[in-house]
């Protein structure tokens, strides 16, 4: 694929979409499909909008919506660069790390929590377990590429694996299972949205409100019992869900 070029940029003056939003467009797409590339540095407003025969403000305006969908950063003395570009997840029964290693990249975690601790009611409900007395209770943060992509957190029966930090650090939670002897059969998973609190600014690098994509699943063995239940937290700008449709009609 030959490297991407301002000059590819094409603007209709007269047709109904904005021009700012041709521009951002079209520059979005060179990201997405690899043409520009992620750490790639854009020419300055200046020359962009000299060399599409634009204003600067409406260069401004492109990039800026970019900057905000988190495709563009901007950075004092080096300019706009392209950040890395959205993780879109398959909705299937993978783990975050599972997904990330198919798509090339490295996962990066670190391990906040990892204990074992007595079973609330909320946990005895989510595991669906009656007579649960402790629950081994896992938090992380999910990075890619030196960025902080996700907060996972997780419930899971006491007994059923016991992993070490650098275990957690360097494979997924499915792996783990898998690699004693659970056999993972079917997952019901809600997929939904809130506001950034203070403590998911931190750890995610994001602002306080921002928005995040919420995810809970509840995940059953062969025999149908619960495994693990979590609720985990994305980076909007830096992650999607892909969800495939059928016709069965």
């Amino acid at each position: 694929m030959k490297p991407w070029a301002p000059g590819e940029i094409v603007v209709d003056p007269n047709g109904p979409e904005p021009l700012y939003s041709q521009v951002a467009r079209q520059i979005g797409a060179a990201i997405e499909d690899g043409r520009l590339p992620n750490g790639a540095r854009l020419d300055n407003e200046l020359d962009l909008a000299a060399r599409l025969h634009l204003s600067r403000p409406t260069i401004r305006q492109a990039i800026q919506s970019l900057v905000n969908q988190g495709l563009l950063v901007r950075k004092r003395g080096v300019g706009t660069q392209v950040v890395r570009t959205k993780v879109a997840r398959p909705l299937r029964l993978s783990s975050l790390f599972d997904d990330l290693s198919e798509l090339g990249d490295k996962p990066e975690s670190v391990v906040l929590v990892n204990r074992v601790e007595p079973a609330g009611d909320d946990a005895i409900e989510y595991l669906e377990t009656p007579g649960l007395t402790h629950v081994r209770r896992l938090k992380r943060v999910r990075s890619t590429g030196g960025e902080p992509l996700a907060i996972m957190n997780n419930y899971l029966p006491d007994g059923l694996i016991a992993p070490a930090d650098d275990e957690l650090r360097d494979k997924g939670l499915y792996q783990l299972l898998r690699s004693a002897g659970v056999r993972l059969h079917a997952a019901q998973q809600n997929v939904g949205a809130r506001q950034a609190t203070e403590e998911d600014a931190e750890l995610l690098d994001e602002k306080p409100g921002a928005a995040l994509l919420t995810m809970h699943r509840t995940t059953y063995d062969d025999s149908g019992k619960v495994v693990e239940y979590g609720w985990h937290v994305y980076r909007a700008s830096r992650y999607s869900f892909n969800l495939s449709l059928t016709n069965n009609v």
